[in-house]
Order: C-alpha cells, then structure tokens, then sequence
C-alpha cells in the first residue's frame, strides 16, 4: 500500500502554544506523529555556542543552536519513509506544559472526519501519514520550509511570551540534563533570537503585528490571545480536510 506523507509545519515562539495545537491535532489525525525541533539542536549540547556578549549557551539564535542539515534530512527521509528517524525520540514529556483543553464537540466532530478521510484513502490502496513538525525557529531555514505541506504561526505578544517563560521551570534537553534559563536570559538572548529569526517573514519586520510577507507561502497566522485553541483547531483542520490529501 503506498503511504502518502503530510507534513505540517506550527511554528512559534517558545511558549505560544504551538505544542499545545500539535498535541491536539495528533489525537485528531489517525495515524500521526509530532516532530519536535528541539531534538536538532546541536549535540553534544556543549557544542551549542556561547553568546560572545553575555556569556552563557545561546539555545535560541538560529544560526548557531539548531543542526539544520540533521533537521533537512529528517524530513526527507520521513517523507520518503513515512518513518521518523529513531534519533528523534521525544523527550517532551518530560517538559512541564499548561493543559489548555478543546471543545470535545469540536474534537469528535474532526476525529470521525478524518477516520472518513483514512478510510477513503485506504479503499484507494493509500494510506496517509500525518507528520507535525513543532519547532521555535521552523521557518528561519527555507530548505525546511519549502518540504512543509502546510505552514501554521502562533504569535503572542512580548510580554506575555516573557511572563509564561519565567513561569516555566526549564527545558529538558535532548541528553536527558534540565536546562534552566540564568538570569536576563529571555531579555537578552531568547526574545532577540526571536526576532531575528522571524522579521524576514512579516512586513515591515515587525514580529508583534506584521502581516506574513509571502516569503513562507501560505502562512496561516494566528494572534495567540483572540484566537482560542478549539478554533486553532477547527481552522487547521477545515485546511487539512480541504487540501492537504487530494487525489494525485
């Protein structure tokens, strides 16, 4: 039976939600899994590079955090596979994270769709394999964003970002060790990384309310604090059952 791959990109700052929307959207799709990009970064962790002004490890800069061809050939190889690569086992669970529930109509309605979707494709001797790629700096890289079927951005603003960072009590790393943020981290290295990060894709480069400028085509924004998360969740959705596993 040929396995048709779909992969769909949420994209965010650290704290916007972003995982949050993936974990509902796996128990909604049959047959789907969740890459996350933190398990890219650069190992062993101690080659993650030290910020030359502050001093400290530098998680969070693109350019130096994450190993972006392992991230490329991942994504190839899950798109030719249908299989993701046994060095990404994911260690997320592990990460404290805040429950934020949806509708259950709102998650039956979608799961039996897609159960109707499966079943479709199965009598076509198809079978559909969801990949959510979850990532903090997804789509800084174009190679990256150019094997995305769908691109999804949650944008929350600055300060909010700051308060639920500061009420995280840190990261678990891909080597099992608890990465705690020192002292002016989020000022100092992780809301400018942000931003460097994504200007290049909202006019005017402004990451607070900039419209997406096309350079990631068909970028679907949602402004984290007006949109609620069971309508994240019927808006993807209502993409995913339009176009994401048409016929060939």
């Amino acid at each position: 039976m040929k396995t048709r791959v779909v992969l769909i990109g949420i994209g965010g700052a650290t704290c916007s939600g972003k995982t949050t929307l993936a974990k509902h959207l796996r128990r909604i799709l049959p047959n789907s899994v969740i890459i996350h990009q933190d398990h890219v970064f650069l190992q062993p962790q101690e080659l993650v590079p030290v910020h030359p002004m502050y001093g400290v490890q530098d998680w969070d800069r693109a350019e130096g955090a994450i190993e972006w061809p392992r991230m490329i050939k991942a994504l190839e190889e899950v798109r030719r596979t249908g299989v993701i690569p046994p060095e990404h086992v994911s260690h997320d669970h592990l990460n404290e994270q805040k429950d934020v529930p949806i509708d259950e109509t709102t998650f039956q309605k979608w799961r039996k769709r897609f159960e109707e979707v499966e079943q479709e494709h199965r009598e076509r001797g198809e079978k559909v394999k969801w990949v959510i790629v979850d990532g903090f700096l997804l789509f800084w890289e174009p190679q990256v964003v150019e094997k995305l079927d769908h691109r999804i951005f949650l944008r929350v603003p600055h300060d909010v970002l700051k308060q639920r960072r500061h009420e995280r009590h840190g990261y678990h790393t891909a080597e099992g060790s608890l990465w705690r943020d020192p002292p002016n981290y989020w000022e100092q290295i992780v809301w400018p990384a942000y931003v460097a990060a994504h200007e290049q894709i909202l006019e005017n480069g402004d990451v607070e309310h900039g419209k997406p400028n096309g350079k990631v085509p068909g970028l679907l924004l949602f402004e984290g604090l007006e949109v609620g998360m069971s309508e994240m969740v019927e808006r993807v959705c209502s993409v995913l059952d339009t176009g994401a596993v048409g016929g060939d």
